[in-house]
């Protein structure tokens, strides 16, 4: 039995999940807030070949199971094609993929993942082609080690999970060993991040442009442009319009397994101005200096 499904088992003994606030219950560090809309979150920790799925019960996040699985023959951290490691970080599911015209190591199915996503791309993080799928047919249980780069389960965990993949839903958090955080320090991350996405959100909203553009890093890079840039462009097309009002929901908080104070937010925001009712899916990567202070050094839509 695993430690943590120990301790899961004590505590549903005591006292459902999530009801007392001072619960010395541990999660991964990363699940900060979870909407409704997201079915299940998974954290894959390379260190223990494990594959864990936390869902959301009322407004708690609970551990449902886990699942052995196979990374890169190089282990994680990839930086390069052809370097046969498993990224780390936070991604999403793309699509379902049909494997049965591709070779059989890939068994039943497969889900690629955002890999390189924008964070990627500014950290100058190269290749693609990084899935989840099975193994060959009476393959038996592949070693920790043993794709190329890949999450592969057995074939009869994935056909479980199937239901639980959901394309450009379900976050994928790869970290080389799980950080765990108890509730307080979770809530205590969480309250902090959503207060700087309200602070940006409020700045949108009442058309403080000095006020929005100060809370970007001066390293801040969009699709080639430079902060300067970027700034000059979205003074343009945001003095232009005539907002009524700028909503955010199905918001979700992470935090990255590998780079400390970096953090994602990912929210479906709502524009509707004189003309029309604009609904995005955004992302916006925050970092959090040494005191304290949130800025927002890459964004990107999906």
């Amino acid at each position: 039995m695993t430690r943590f499904l120990a301790i899961a088992i004590v505590v549903a003994l005591l006292v459902p999940f999530g009801v007392n606030a001072q619960s010395e219950e541990l999660l991964p560090a990363y699940l900060l807030q979870v909407p409704v809309s997201v079915g299940s979150i998974f954290v894959a920790e390379a260190e223990s070949s494990t594959l864990y799925r936390y869902v959301r019960t009322g407004s708690a996040i609970e551990f449902r199971d886990e699942h052995y699985m196979s990374v890169g023959q190089n282990g994680v951290g990839k930086s390069t094609v052809g370097d046969r490691r498993t990224p780390l970080g936070i991604y999403f599911i793309n699509e379902q993929l049909d494997t049965s015209g591709l070779h059989e190591k890939y068994g039943p199915m497969a889900f690629p993942l955002d890999y390189p996503n924008v964070w990627d791309h500014l950290s100058e993080r190269s290749g693609d082609g990084i899935w989840i799928h099975g193994v060959a047919p009476n393959a038996g249980i592949r070693p920790p080690r043993d794709t190329d780069g890949c999450i592969a389960l057995p074939n009869d965990e994935l056909l479980r999970l199937e239901e639980f993949f959901v394309p450009l839903i379900t976050p994928i958090i790869i970290a080389r060993e799980i950080r765990w955080a108890s509730h307080a320090e979770v809530t205590v991350a969480r309250d902090e991040l959503r207060a700087a996405l309200e602070a940006w959100a409020q700045s949108y909203r009442s058309g403080d442009l000095h006020q929005l553009l100060m809370m970007y890093a001066d390293d801040f890079r969009y699709r080639g442009l430079n902060r300067e840039d970027w700034s000059a462009y979205r003074l343009h097309t945001i003095g232009s319009r005539s907002i009524k009002d700028f909503m955010l929901d199905e918001i979700l908080l992470l935090a990255d397994p590998e780079e400390n104070d970096l953090y994602l937010s990912r929210f479906r925001q709502i524009i509707v101005d004189e003309a029309q009712t604009i609904v995005t899916t955004k992302r916006l990567y925050w970092r959090r200096s040494a005191n304290g202070i949130f800025r927002i050094v890459a964004e990107d839509n999906g």
